[in-house]
């Protein structure tokens, strides 16, 4: 995997500017329009209950993971992305494994998370980390785009 590393993005970085302009990047190429978040990223950083962790790889933002926790009892996973050159390698399981597990140090009980049903990389990764479909949300991302909303309970210790 190289020289992988994973990264919380602190509000105080003094790179903070520069990943999220490299993030945004990413986000204007993967997602459709108005499924991005590149016009309202940093407002959405600044928000008290969300956390971002990005992967860097020789260098430059390969990935990075958005979630938030509005409460104790529930978490979601917000974005999941990996550059198409850095994908296919783990890079986007190692992400979701450690928002999982930022999660689980914060006493979440339930993480949610949506995906289009057509995407079967992520539906797949989504599974084999134990995530389950809960519904069909019919036009999540648009009038003819439908979304699994699919979730993952915290083990009761």
């Amino acid at each position: 995997m190289g020289s992988e590393v994973i990264v919380e993005l602190q509000r105080n970085a003094t790179n903070w500017a520069n990943v999220v302009g490299e993030i945004v990047k990413i986000e204007r190429k993967i997602f459709p329009k108005h499924e991005s978040l590149a016009r309202s990223f940093d407002e959405e950083l600044r928000k008290k209950n969300s956390g971002l962790l990005y992967i860097e790889l020789n260098g430059e933002v390969a990935g990075y993971v958005m979630y938030s926790w509005p409460s104790s009892l529930c978490a979601s996973i917000t974005k999941l992305a990996v550059k198409e050159n850095y994908r296919r390698q783990g890079h986007g399981e190692a992400l979701l494994i450690a928002a999982i597990e930022k999660c689980k140090m914060r006493r979440v009980q339930r993480i949610s998370l949506h995906v289009d049903p057509l995407r079967t990389a992520a539906m797949t990764l989504y599974k084999k980390l134990g995530f389950q479909v809960d519904s069909l949300v019919e036009g999540y991302y648009s009038s003819d785009r439908n979304a699994y909303r699919m979730y993952l309970d915290s083990e009761s210790d």
